[in-house]
């Protein structure tokens, strides 16, 4: 069931919104060569606690880090731990945080220093392709209109779109109604976009093929080939105009502004 969001709503997931995408942009700044990902969790997690939010992922399905922290050929749902980031490395960190009853969910891949031509041209588009599909987020539109977007762009680069993981509505909970796939599946449901829907947006894409492997540890998605792979997400309102995104920083109130 596809959830229509009320003024009141919408007010809270700004804010919800703009504290994930606050603590997003703080955890990408606070990466160096040699940290440890489990120190960039401790991190984000004081970090979520300092805007008087709580992690939406730690203890979801008993996921157990405050943030999502992959590496390189890790496509999405890393966990922190004693691997330490190397210069030249690719970071895809998915921040999800719940305030005040709603969820704000952004992800961002960032170069730990620098990095080889590949992969910048990947975490470039990948990003471009978030906003592609950003923009066909209108009301009246389809959901396979968001898909279609995302996919043309990633595939005219000649990069692969992830289909195991897709998109989703969210509101009170991470994942409601509908699904979002970056990809245009034939005989697929593809609902209408109705103004008050929320829903995140998050091309995963991959330097090669579009294959993924779960580990081991029943979390961590690999690509197939070991080739990197990249992930930006934004949480976005469909409204009878433009899109707007609800994870902008931007927008945060001041009275949640903390040093």
């Amino acid at each position: 069931m596809i959830k229509i969001k009320n003024d009141k709503e919408i007010a809270s997931m700004r804010i919800a919104g703009s504290v994930a995408n606050t603590v997003l942009k703080e955890a990408a700044a606070f990466i160096a060569p040699g940290m440890t990902t489990k120190e960039i969790d401790d991190y984000a997690g004081e970090r979520i606690k300092a805007y008087q939010a709580k992690s939406a992922f730690l203890g979801y399905r008993d996921y157990p880090c405050n943030i999502c922290i992959s590496v390189n050929e890790e496509v999405v749902h890393g966990l922190a731990g004693p691997r330490r980031v190397q210069f030249g490395d690719i970071i895809s960190l998915d921040v999800g945080i719940r305030y005040e009853g709603f969820i704000g969910d952004n992800a961002l891949t960032v170069a730990v220093g620098g990095c080889d031509p590949l992969s910048q041209k990947l975490m470039d588009v990948t990003e471009a392709s978030l906003y592609e599909g950003i923009a066909a987020a209108k009301a009246g539109n389809r959901v396979k209109d968001i898909s279609r977007a995302i996919q043309k762009y990633v595939e005219a680069n000649h990069f692969s779109v992830v289909r195991e993981f897709v998109g989703h509505g969210v509101g009170k909970t991470v994942h409601e109604d509908p699904q979002i796939p970056n990809f245009v599946e034939k005989g697929r449901p593809s609902p209408k976009l109705k103004a008050g829907m929320t829903i995140a947006i998050e091309p995963m894409v991959n330097a090669g093929v579009a294959q993924v492997k779960v580990l081991s540890d029943g979390w961590t998605v690999l690509t197939k080939d070991g080739k990197p792979s990249a992930h930006f997400e934004h949480t976005v309102l469909v409204t009878n105009g433009e899109p707007e995104i609800l994870t902008c920083s931007e927008k945060i109130p001041s009275s949640l502004k903390v040093s």
